[in-house]
């Protein structure tokens, strides 16, 4: 097992600013992934999907479940985290190839992986490809180019689960699975954050979501959709760690070079001097974020300091809404930055 060093980056869950995981493609730069990320963990919150991610990592299948107490005829037995980490593997896949089997018929010596590629390759058909950085990179280098309008906005989590109020999920689920939403900007029940939410998707060029099939990530991002009566096949998507994709594949300075940069978030100020000390032209800050409910007097300081081209945008959940309104109001390039914003303002990550 290696050290659990995955902290903050890979979850939108600071007001300050939004994030998710990003597994290069075409690159070995996961030990830099690892490393960058490791100073950015807001306690008490991540550690879950740090842990999936670091299994995914390892093709482990499932992630281990805190040990649990289970009453059984006539005692309790204090099952072990390892008894419960292999009855979660076994219901997770041997379990579900056994209930398809008719019951005189076995695979011997067929692995549950091996089922699954053949099942893939049968379901190739409905394969949907995400954009790449290099390609997100462009459409941004494009739209500056010719002074139009591009929005890339991305959804975690804290989106999807504020995006899931009394559609998909109880009030009371988005409670339980949410506790984080009030570091993000979003105070429960806030339905009407959810359908500014719903509104921002329909309205953005670049819609970034998760690749991990975690209860809350993937399946949830296709749920909400669908609630809201959003077709994704009417949407260009990405991945939702497309900032971290755009850094590590060093994209960040060649979009900013030679354009007048906005930065909106509560990191703006750090990340201001950061940029400005590696060439960067910035000229403007909008700080602070003060979650959802400022998302007006926020646009109202953006909308004032109208002399920049691309918006860089950390400031969690509001992130997705002021950077589509930045597009669509303004006719400019805004970018939903994240965490990034964070890592790179207090040294963590190197532009």
């Amino acid at each position: 097992m290696k050290k659990r060093i995955l902290k903050r980056e890979f979850s939108k869950r600071r007001r300050t600013s939004s994030g998710k995981v990003f597994v290069p493609s075409d690159c070995d730069c996961e030990q830099k992934l690892l490393e960058q990320a490791s100073a950015s963990f807001n306690q008490g919150y991540d550690s879950g999907y740090d842990e999936a991610w670091i299994r995914a990592m390892q093709t482990v299948p499932m992630m281990q479940t805190v040990p649990v107490m289970q009453p059984v005829p006539d005692k309790v037995v204090h099952e072990s985290s390892d008894d419960e980490y292999k009855k979660g593997l076994y219901d997770g896949g041997e379990g579900i190839v056994d209930s398809i089997l008719p019951e005189l018929e076995i695979l011997p010596g067929i692995s549950v992986r091996q089922i699954i590629e053949v099942g893939m390759k049968h379901m190739s058909s409905h394969n949907y490809r995400l954009l790449s950085a290099s390609e997100i990179a462009g459409k941004i280098k494009g739209a500056l180019k010719k002074r139009s309008s591009l929005s890339v906005i991305r959804l975690g989590d804290g989106e999807l689960l504020t995006l899931a109020q009394e559609v998909v999920m109880s009030e009371e689920e988005v409670r339980k699975e949410g506790h984080f939403l009030s570091y993000s900007g979003v105070n429960l029940p806030d339905l009407a954050a959810r359908d500014m939410l719903a509104a921002a998707i329909r309205k953005a060029d670049i819609v970034g979501i998760p690749k991990l099939r975690l209860s809350n990530f993937q399946p949830l991002a296709f749920s909400v959709l669908k609630a809201h009566h959003i077709d994704y096949r009417n949407l260009k998507l990405t991945l939702s760690t497309i900032n971290y994709a755009l850094h590590l594949e060093g994209f960040i300075r060649g979009i900013l070079a030679g354009y007048r940069v906005l930065i909106v978030g509560n990191s703006a100020p750090g990340l201001s001097k950061v940029l400005e000390d590696n060439g960067v032209r910035v000229t403007g800050v909008v700080t602070p974020v003060d979650g959802i409910r400022d998302i007006q007097r926020v646009m109202q300081e953006i909308s004032a300091a109208r002399e920049f081209d691309i918006a860089l945008v950390g400031a969690g959940i509001p992130a997705v809404i002021i950077v589509q309104r930045i597009a669509s109001e303004l006719g400019k390039v805004a970018l939903d930055f994240g965490h990034l914003a964070d890592s790179l303002a207090q040294g963590e990550s190197v532009l």
